[in-house]
């Protein structure tokens, strides 16, 4: 191997360590706090049959009282990080358990893991560590989706199925890597979050372009939690970081 081919690897090994981690902020806010979720296609939208006051009220309370009723809830968590770019794709997978304690105490264990040492260290193993931080009550009231943090607007109501009906535009009050901006969709019952579609609010990285975020949540028993989460970033230079996580295996207890 020649000086420049060596010298060509090394830069890419350096660019993918800063790109993997710059993707990994990009996905922690959606773990530690109420979220955004995304528009339907598939209801035409009507008029609502509340104003866009009433609907983020009745969120920002039933998102409150849904977490002083969650007492703790466990589950099985799969990773999946998938690197498509110069010089080689690279794919890692991690199963992990976790536990969770109102009101700030999560607890990770790792069942099985694969894949290039970059990803499983700098992108899975460090997800679980931040998560972990940003359950923390300072960076949870930082990041809650609420009139404190950001603005919103644009009322849709589009009936669904699964009561899912209420769309609206979430906005970011201040720039933080931390928040994001998207549009979301709401339970008309419950008045949870349903799914989301955002961008982050800010790129916390040169060698990040842009990142797309998707995540969905589902009902176990009455609370809504996260089902899946795929993240996609496009790096500056070329390549596509793909990150996905499934949620499984749920069991819930609230507070008698």
């Amino acid at each position: 191997m020649t000086p420049y081919t060596s010298s060509r690897f090394l830069r890419a090994k350096k660019f993918r360590r800063f790109a993997f981690s710059a993707m990994l902020v990009l996905t922690i806010n959606f773990y530690s706090c109420a979220r955004l979720s995304a528009a339907s296609d598939g209801g035409a939208a009507t008029a609502s049959p509340m104003t866009l006051a009433q609907v983020v009220d009745n969120l920002i309370a039933k998102n409150d009282d849904r977490a002083r009723e969650l007492k703790s809830y466990q589950g099985r968590r799969t990773y999946t990080v998938l690197y498509h770019g110069f010089p080689k794709d690279l794919e890692a997978r991690m199963v992990a358990s976790i536990q969770y304690e109102a009101p700030n105490t999560k607890q990770f264990k790792i069942i099985s893991q694969s894949g290039p040492k970059l990803l499983v260290d700098k992108v899975l193993k460090r997800l679980l560590t931040t998560e972990t931080e940003a359950q923390q009550k300072d960076t949870r009231e930082a990041v809650n989706l609420d009139r404190k943090n950001y603005n919103f607007s644009d009322l849709r109501y589009e009936p669904e199925a699964d009561g899912c009906s209420y769309v609206l535009s979430v906005e970011p009050k201040k720039s933080n890597k931390y928040l994001y901006r998207g549009t979301i969709r709401v339970n008309n019952q419950d008045f949870a979050v349903c799914d989301i579609q955002a961008e982050p609010a800010e790129n916390p990285s040169f060698w990040i372009k842009s990142t797309k975020i998707n995540e969905t949540y589902e009902k176990v028993g009455d609370v809504w939690l996260p089902e899946q989460n795929k993240s996609v970033s496009r790096m500056r230079f070329g390549g596509t970081a793909t990150l996905t996580i499934l949620y499984q295996d749920y069991k819930v207890q609230t507070q008698e």
